[in-house]
């Protein structure tokens, strides 16, 4: 760990120059307690640096929490092993693909299975209660349940180091969640601006709690946060579903972990309660089970966080990016990447040249720098892969 201020503290070994300084600018804000934790995957994002933990006192940034509220993972161990599995995992890889809607924008066409209207049930409830109306953000809400998204979001079959199989995907609130995140990101700025607030970058505009915009993010993001939870779960069971019907099998739930990677929670640290911001970061407190991907084509690995104090209970939520999305186009080819996935079965096409593992941190470096933070429980390692275009 290095101390780079008095108010930021960091884990990553690899950091750009231009990730640092804005970690840095983030820790000048006047409500920070005690430091930004800067965590070992570490990059350059909205306002905040992807891989943070902001705690703040009486303010909140909504771009320090992300635009994709409630981000996270969700992974299953089945009692299956590698040597019961069909060896031609294509129909499976396809079977999952008709079953959970991929890329940016899609959605069902209906709903139609008791589990999904179980789960808007709830929804539309807390909908209620938290004052707001899903559909004035996303009028298709309902039907992106259960639906994956694109960029780095994923869903994979993996074996452990036992050659035990998991399923494995990562998502989260979909179009309701960005654009819950980017109406109070607006509003802050708005707010900054009125009361002549100088900030030292403008995504880093803050709620000052107390105000009736303050708690109606609170409110709103509270809920794309149950949201993206429980979008992780209806993929999930889905994937069961499909696994299943490839095995001929039933599949146990030996073990289910779901955690947030982009989420804010009132916790108690350096004796305050603080709204603390994970942005890119997992909960890592003592005994808690924790989910740290790997990009595509590397391993990725189930954890049980340490309770580091001075990382605020935290730890990576992944590899964290080397290369932006156009400077991977540019650096590497549908030739790279099909070297790189030698032994997956995943979709080949040029569309997920920019989700080559070369573009990512090496996760190894991320898991050594993590050593203080989180003990490795599982090394995943995939042998399918689906992701959206």
């Amino acid at each position: 760990m290095e101390n780079v201020t008095k108010t930021l503290k960091n884990w990553a070994s690899i950091l750009e120059d231009k990730t640092r300084e804005q970690a840095m600018t983030t820790a000048t804000m006047p409500f920070i307690h005690p430091h930004v934790a800067l965590m070992p995957d570490a990059h350059l994002g909205l306002g905040a640096t992807v891989g943070s933990v902001i705690p703040t006192l009486g303010a909140i940034i909504p771009a320090a929490v992300g635009v994709d509220i409630g981000c996270g993972m969700i992974a299953v161990r089945t009692q299956y092993a590698a040597r019961d599995l069909p060896s031609d995992r294509r129909p499976l890889r396809q079977a999952i693909e008709r079953a959970v809607p991929l890329s940016a924008g899609a959605s069902n066409n209906k709903i139609s299975r008791a589990h999904t209207e179980e789960r808007l049930a709830e929804l539309t409830t807390l909908a209620e209660q938290a004052e707001f109306e899903p559909g004035a953000y996303a009028k298709r809400w309902d039907l992106q349940l259960g639906t994956l998204g694109s960029g780095n979001h994923f869903i994979e079959v993996t074996v452990d180091e036992t050659d035990q199989v998991w399923l494995f995907l990562h998502s989260g609130s979909r179009g309701v969640g960005n654009r819950i995140a980017q109406k109070h990101i607006k509003v802050a700025q708005d707010l900054c601006a009125k009361w002549w607030i100088q900030l030292p970058d403008r995504d880093l505009a803050y709620l000052v709690e107390g105000t009736d915009e303050f708690w109606a993010y609170i409110r709103e993001m509270r809920w794309a946060q149950r949201y993206a939870l429980l979008n992780r779960e209806e993929m999930m069971d889905r994937v069961v579903r499909q696994f299943s019907e490839w095995v001929g099998g039933e599949v146990d739930r030996l073990e289910e972990i779901n955690c947030h990677h982009n989420y804010t929670e009132q916790e108690h640290h350096f004796g305050k309660d603080v709204w603390l911001s994970r942005k890119g970061a997992i909960n890592a407190e003592v005994g808690r089970a924790g989910l740290i991907p790997g990009s595509m084509g590397t391993a990725s690995y189930v954890v049980s966080g340490l309770g580091n104090a001075l990382s605020l209970n935290s730890a990576p939520h992944g590899a964290g990016r080397n290369y932006s999305r156009s400077a991977a186009r540019r650096a590497f080819t549908q030739d790279d990447l099909r070297e790189a996935m030698q032994g997956i079965e995943y979709r080949d096409t040029s569309a997920f040249i920019d989700e080559i593992p070369a573009a990512y941190k090496d996760i190894d470096q991320v898991m050594a720098d993590a050593v203080d933070l989180v003990e490795i429980r599982h090394t995943l390692r995939q042998i399918v892969n689906v992701k959206g275009d």
